[in-house]
């Protein structure tokens, strides 16, 4: 990916395969941002207005300083030399309101290739968790690479906090694929998330085209996230109290570990 903010204009999907199968998409759009030139958006930034980015979104959530935040991060599991450029994928406040179920940080190496990947996961409790996807080696992450990691973090009220994710990435500089897979405890898959399409350069006209493409496009998603719950309630699926969060709000796939 380049380093000029983009937009992602694609499609996201829900599979759930047992006990009831569930499936969903629509789409969608998001802002494609390198954190080197955050401060040269053509999008109103941490003030208000239709379409909108702001720091505290992300990262620590207080408006502090965001590549900073990821490259600690990268720091803390040996990564920092081998990443450059680092690329927020996130949706954007729509009149003010914005929720993340998941966000992506690229972090691209000096040649520009992808090294490590952060899915900053936000739950509608108003928790966070960052999942670090990165192989032990440095090497560049290539399409049909997988990454697992257990799940660690309570995102439905109608999964319970067991099983491992494995995580799929496709990216380059025309397309942007992510599959994320749920096995449940007994190594069964039971979830399929998808979020594909394509990147487009982000100008005022991008940005009006998206605005009327998939208006209060935030407030749909979480209206949807809603909506999907209440079906799978009506179909019998139990629900799961919240269990108290972790401590560590950050963690990494299988072959990593901190230094």
């Amino acid at each position: 990916m380049g380093l000029a903010p983009q937009l992602f204009f694609g499609k996201v999907m829900h599979g759930r395969i047992f006990p009831r199968r569930n499936h969903f998409s629509y789409g969608i759009y998001y802002l494609a941002l390198p954190l080197s030139k955050i401060k040269q958006l053509p999008i109103a930034h941490n003030r208000f207005a239709a379409l909108s980015f702001y720091d505290r979104d992300h990262g620590h959530c207080d408006g502090s300083h965001l590549e900073a935040w990821a490259q600690d991060i990268l720091a803390d599991y040996g990564l920092a030399e081998a990443v450059g450029d680092i690329t927020l994928i996130c949706m954007p406040r729509v009149f003010g309101y914005v929720f993340n179920p998941v966000s992506f940080w690229l972090c691209h190496g000096s040649n520009g290739t992808l090294r490590a990947v952060l899915c900053e996961v936000h739950n509608t409790f108003g928790e966070r968790h960052t999942y670090l996807c990165a192989h032990r080696n440095h090497r560049p992450i290539c399409a049909g690479d997988v990454f697992q990691s257990d799940k660690v973090f309570h995102v439905s009220p109608l999964l319970k906090r067991e099983g491992h994710y494995e995580f799929h990435f496709d990216i380059n500089q025309e397309q942007f694929t992510v599959r994320i897979i749920f096995f449940n405890q007994q190594g069964k898959k039971q979830l399929v998330t998808t979020l594909a399409g394509s990147l487009e350069p982000m100008t005022t006209g991008t940005l009006r085209k998206a605005f009327w493409a998939y208006p209060l496009v935030t407030f749909k998603a979480i209206t949807l996230i809603h909506w999907q719950a209440l079906k799978l309630l009506a179909k019998g699926i139990k629900f799961i109290s919240k269990p108290a969060q972790k401590k560590d709000k950050v963690s990494a796939t299988d072959n990593l570990t901190k230094m």
